[in-house]
């Protein structure tokens, strides 16, 4: 059996099944801190949350890319990979107390594309910087 997991297309089988349930996991979350609802504004037309939901989908897959990258197993994966995605969260957190004026929540789901543009590149910036950061190696 232990043949079975050391195979190369099982390997990637199963971190890529975890990776995407992961996503989805961790996209939940970010629909439960958000004051609007990701897929219903997506569906209406509202590109400021495709967007920053786009960036978000990107920051978490470029997390995993690196955890992956840098780790032998699969649990050490998800484990960097499930605390660069808080990082990411926090980052999240943080652009929205350093912005009093502004109420980036609110702005990206009322569809000012401006905001989430921004919203969407310091997701992607940040799972750069995340990326480089978590174990391994």
């Amino acid at each position: 059996m232990a043949g079975f997991w050391e195979n190369i297309f099982v390997e990637t089988a199963a971190r890529y099944s975890v990776v995407f349930l992961c996503t989805i996991v961790f996209l939940a979350v970010f629909e439960f801190v958000t004051s609007y609802r990701n897929w219903q504004e997506i569906k209406q037309g509202n590109l400021a949350v495709a967007m920053a939901t786009g960036g978000k989908i990107f920051g978490i897959a470029m997390i995993f890319r690196y955890s992956i990258e840098h780790n032998d197993t699969l649990l050490e994966s998800i484990g960097w990979g499930t605390f660069g995605f808080a990082l990411l969260l926090f980052g999240y957190i943080i652009f929205e107390f350093l912005t009093p004026s502004i109420k980036i929540d609110e702005e990206i789901g009322n569809g000012n594309t401006a905001v989430g543009l921004i919203s969407m590149l310091i997701s992607i910036g940040l799972s750069f910087i995340i990326g480089v950061s978590i174990g391994g190696d």
